[in-house]
């Protein structure tokens, strides 16, 4: 995997994207149309509602947390951990992603660690994070999801492949990551997951197609895909067919420079909100 040449590339994405202060806009769940489980007795999950920041895993990770605005302790959330990009911090990498406010709206409660670097000592460290997160609020965990661009994107996939969350992952969405498809030939593939590759045509720091597009099919050939279709939809993605255990897999082939988050998030959280649920 090509981990070490583009942190300092990534760095630019402060000064293209914007990193000014912005308050955080959280979301208000409809619950009576989520139709999220009863599952937490009050007063056993600890976790306050609405903005959370500061929280320090045991391997020394910072993450802020963010629920919906009306937050009902009972009810088992789905959990959405949106990994950073090289030099984001957590806030700087929520007001990149901007989707706090539509994905708490639907329910997620959502996750921003820091960046680390990447390195399989710190994806362990970055993989208990949803364990964390399930311990102090009610949390459905079979529906896990990782997000991320670039760093935080290889970080979505890499914690999937290498198995290094003790909660399921039930989905994820990649975007620009730094991962071929031959650099996936020399991992085993993991159960079907849910998957979403999302790569820009315009990367020059990644080129097509040996990111983004052979990744994908790694991943389908991986969920055991059996049909794709001939042409994309309008929305430039391609679903692979008749995958394995219900599990989806999208490729989306964009138009952005790298340093941008792709303008997708209402695909994106539609997508791995019709996930099918993990083995527990």
């Amino acid at each position: 995997m090509y981990w070490q040449n583009w942190t300092a590339a990534i760095g630019l994405i402060c000064a293209v994207a914007g990193c000014g202060d912005k308050p955080v806009d959280l979301g208000a769940a409809d619950y009576a149309s989520l139709g999220l489980p009863r599952a937490c007795t009050p007063g056993t999950k600890p976790g306050a509602a609405g903005i959370v920041d500061n929280l320090i895993g045991t391997r020394g990770v910072r993450f802020n947390v963010r629920t919906p605005s009306n937050y009902d302790p009972g009810l088992a959330h789905p959990v959405l951990v949106v990994y950073a990009p090289a030099g984001r911090h957590r806030f700087a990498s929520e007001k990149f992603a901007g989707l706090t406010r539509e994905a708490t709206a639907q329910g997620f409660i959502v996750v921003y660690p820091d960046h680390r670097r990447l390195a399989m000592a710190n994806f362990d460290e970055l993989g208990e994070v949803p364990g964390m997160v399930s311990g102090r609020w009610c949390v459905d965990t079979r529906r896990i999801f990782a997000v991320g661009h670039s760093d935080g994107g290889t970080t979505s996939e890499a914690i999937v492949f290498l198995g290094k969350t003790k909660l399921p992952v039930a989905g994820f969405a990649a975007s620009g990551a730094g991962i071929r498809g031959e650099d996936l030939k020399s991992y085993s593939c993991p159960s079907p997951t849910t998957a979403m590759i999302i790569h820009s045509r315009d990367d020059l720091l990644f080129p097509l197609p040996a990111f983004g597009r052979q990744a994908a099919d790694w991943w389908a050939q991986c969920n055991r895909c059996r049909a794709l279709p001939p042409d994309p939809r309008a929305d430039g993605c391609v679903e692979y067919r008749e995958c394995a255990d219900g599990a989806q897999t999208l490729y989306c082939e964009i138009s952005g420079t790298h340093a941008r988050w792709p303008d997708m998030n209402p695909t994106l959280l539609g997508f791995l909100g019709k996930a099918r649920p993990a083995n527990p």
